[in-house]
């Protein structure tokens, strides 16, 4: 059984669809890669399997297993710049949802914490400032959280963003290395040449769905043509 099943689901806006007939699965384990140009969908895609957005037409299908269980990394946004929290603090939110009023952190969910920070290399940041970091520590502070609430799905939104070369790399190692460890991930993207080698799924969006199907069988070069020829019609 799949955890997300899309069935000819169209999702939009106050009756304005953004984007059209999508139908895909996602099984654990998958890595799935979702790009396209902007204003493709993307985002409201990541909505809609947020629960954030219903179809317009269309079922979503979720396992039942993914509630609490799916660790989200949003686009940087300027207001999260300024959150008056330490980075162990931020990292330690994630167990939130699941705590009851008042209740404890337990010494498991602080050791994930400790592993998560110390896997994207902010440990030594842990009593800092979160609004005094750059750019790019912040990027990682917030994945280091979202890999601790993640338990059966991380939701990657452009995860790069913001990241130098090393730290990149070794986002995408961590990524490998969860899927090996049967971590589903669904990741937006337009790093194509370090995300794919990742995915074992592509999903390309173009106001409808232009591509799903296995990373192997997915031409990128066409990808960018096709988007290319979209972006000039639309443009005309």
């Amino acid at each position: 059984m799949s955890l997300i099943c899309f069935r000819d689901v169209t999702l939009g806006y106050q009756g304005q669809p953004v984007v059209k007939d999508i139908s895909f699965e996602i099984f654990q384990g998958d890595c799935l890669c979702v790009t396209g140009q902007n204003g493709s969908g993307k985002s409201t895609l990541v909505k809609a399997l947020l629960g954030f957005v219903s179809p317009m037409q269309g079922k979503i299908i979720k396992d039942g297993t993914l509630k609490n269980a799916v660790g989200y990394l949003p686009q940087q946004q300027p207001a999260q710049n300024d959150f008056p929290a330490s980075v162990r603090e931020i990292v330690l939110s994630a167990f939130q949802g699941r705590k009851k009023f008042f209740s404890f952190y337990t010494a498991k969910e602080k050791q994930l914490v400790e592993e998560n920070m110390e896997k994207m290399q902010i440990t030594h940041l842990a009593n800092r400032s979160f609004k005094e970091l750059s750019g790019g520590q912040r990027q990682r502070v917030l994945l280091a959280r979202a890999l601790c609430a993640a338990t059966r799905m991380l939701l990657l939104d452009e995860p790069a963003a913001g990241l130098d070369p090393i730290v990149n790399e070794k986002l995408y190692e961590t990524i490998a290395d969860l899927r090996k460890d049967g971590m589903t991930v669904v990741m937006v993207s337009h790093d194509l040449d370090r995300a794919l080698p990742v995915s074992s799924h592509v999903l390309q969006l173009g106001q409808t769905m232009q591509y799903f199907g296995p990373t192997s069988e997915f031409d990128p070069e066409s990808s960018l043509k096709e988007e290319s020829k979209n972006a000039d019609r639309n443009f005309s």
